[in-house]
């Protein structure tokens, strides 16, 4: 028992965190670098897709509750990978974090977790682009197949000559009184614009982390100028109109249907729970810290500067949409731009289908970078096979780790739907915040000693206060989630002892404890 709780000696990563031979990661990201990666990873599907569906179906206008609830969660989480990103600046993010504090079979359940992170949030993202431009294309005149634009066994209706999934659609059919049998019908195979996608993301990887920081920083301007637009529009559009802003926020907290989660305040706890996929990103800079130019100082400015840059925008944007468009008609998946029409400003529209096409973009991008860090880090300590930690020649990039991630993504974002890709990516996360935060306060008990040039304030309040709050939103969320996390896991477990721990390099250390 004692060799899977072994960790990873610190002096031990450190010297991996300074390799500068041919065979580590080129350090060349600076401070803006890191925080337009932050905010590339953040700002995407959660903001442009997912708000519109909490909205309709779990908080009505109280979604800020839920956005302030969430970005207070990840402040306190936000605090603790900080500390640990200054201090270990290594490729791996909270698998390397638990590797150092709590023990090897952790390390392992949490590089495990973070697949479902990465690798299922940047599927949920193509999901969502591809939605994005299906609808761009139809407005233009052009129909996709609609065999290839959606999972296997989704069902497609014809209405008003555009192809939609009924799921969408059909609350709006039945307020027409439209009888869905009679149209056109269709069935997914594949939803081959998501497909597409990740491959090329996963192409821009392989080529450099330099190249893909660059193109991240260039549409993160883009995508922040296209919220900054919805918000400007949408707060002169309720200043000329304050009779709907009243009408559309009243009542602010609409009332409990009798069902867990379904309005009132356990709809604000379960809508926190959802729209946590909007916050998913900043921990992703800590995935880039070998990457990073000066670590100790631009880690925690990357980290906690892109999250509170989000979260101000993210309140903001929550309660302009909710005043414009009332929520009983945001569950659609463009919800920003249904909310730049009802202001009437027809150039707002194609600015915000830009925007978020930008944002999908870049998050897809980051997320792809930081699932690829972390298959790395595992790789070199010999937890998986010895391919995944090849970094190319003239690249420096981890480029099989880069290929073999893009390819199983771009599978899982042409099979699945987009609603059980978003709540697992929620629970993997939250599951990383609760042992990272622990990871914390395990160091300061067992280290103390150690020179941390970023500091979590108030331990262990604020990582005792992270868990708190990352396990009441993941108990907030649907059991057959934690299903399938904990199906996900016994897999991990499988590997693990079939491979992992056979040819662990810690185990065959001297120096393991």
């Amino acid at each position: 028992m004692s060799d899977l709780l072994a960790t990873k000696p610190l002096d031990l990563l450190l010297v991996e965190a300074h390799d500068e031979s041919g065979k580590g990661l080129r350090r060349v990201l600076g401070p803006v670098n890191l925080i337009t990666l932050g905010i590339g990873a953040i700002i995407g599907a959660g903001i442009f897709v997912v708000t519109g569906t909490v909205a309709a179906i779990y908080t009505g206008p109280a979604i800020v509750l839920s956005f302030i609830l969430a970005g207070i969660g990840c402040i306190f989480a936000g605090l603790c990978y900080a500390e640990f990103a200054s201090l270990i600046p290594i490729a791996g993010s909270a698998y390397t974090y638990g590797y150092a504090t709590l023990g090897e079979i952790f390390a392992w359940i949490i590089g495990w977790d973070l697949i479902i992170e990465y690798a299922f949030g940047s599927a949920s993202v193509a999901v969502g682009w591809s939605g994005n431009l299906v609808a761009l294309l139809q407005s233009f005149g052009i129909q996709l197949p609609p065999q290839l634009t959606a999972p296997p066994g989704t069902l497609m209706v014809l209405y008003n000559g555009q192809w939609t999934r009924l799921a969408t659609i059909g609350a709006t059919l039945a307020t027409a009184g439209v009888d869905a049998a009679k149209l056109p019908t269709a069935h997914g195979i594949l939803d081959l614009p998501a497909y597409l996608v990740i491959a090329l993301m996963t192409l821009i990887l392989v080529i450099g982390v330099r190249e893909s920081a660059n193109f991240n920083s260039l549409i993160v301007f883009i995508k922040v100028g296209t919220v900054l637009t919805f918000i400007c529009l949408a707060a002169a559009f309720l200043f000329r109109h304050p009779h709907v802003a009243a009408a559309n926020w009243h009542p602010f907290i609409p009332p409990n249907t009798g069902e867990f989660g379904a309005f009132g305040w356990s709809g604000v706890a379960r809508g926190a729970g959802v729209i946590f996929f909007a916050y998913i990103g900043f921990d992703a800079v800590s995935t880039a810290a070998q990457e990073a130019k000066n670590p100790q100082r631009d880690m925690p400015i990357g980290i906690l500067g892109s999250l509170i840059i989000c979260t101000i925008l993210y309140v903001a944007l929550g309660s302009m949409l909710t005043g414009v468009v009332h929520y009983t008609g945001l569950n659609t998946s463009a919800p920003v731009a249904l909310g730049i029409q009802a202001t009437g400003v027809r150039w707002g529209s194609i600015v915000v289908m830009l925007g978020t096409f930008a944002g999908l973009t870049t998050t897809m991008l980051v997320m792809l970078m930081g699932q690829s860090r972390v298959f790395f880090s595992m790789s070199r300590d010999g937890l998986l096979p010895e391919w995944a930690g090849r970094v190319h020649p003239r690249f420096r990039t981890p480029w099989i780790s880069s290929i073999i991630v893009g390819f199983f993504v771009a599978i899982l974002a042409g099979m699945l739907p987009i609603g059980v890709l978003v709540q697992l990516t929620s629970i993997g996360t939250l599951l990383a915040f609760v042992i990272v935060c622990a990871g914390v306060w395990a160091l300061r008990v067992k280290r103390p000693d150690l020179p941390r040039p970023f500091r979590t304030p108030l331990v262990p309040l604020v990582p005792i206060l992270g868990m708190v709050i990352s396990l009441g939103l993941m108990l907030s969320l649907h059991w057959t989630t934690w299903l399938r996390l904990i199906v996900w896991l016994a897999l991990g477990m499988v590997i693990y002892f079939g491979y992992g721990r056979s040819h662990s390099r810690l185990r065959r250390a001297p120096e393991a404890r």
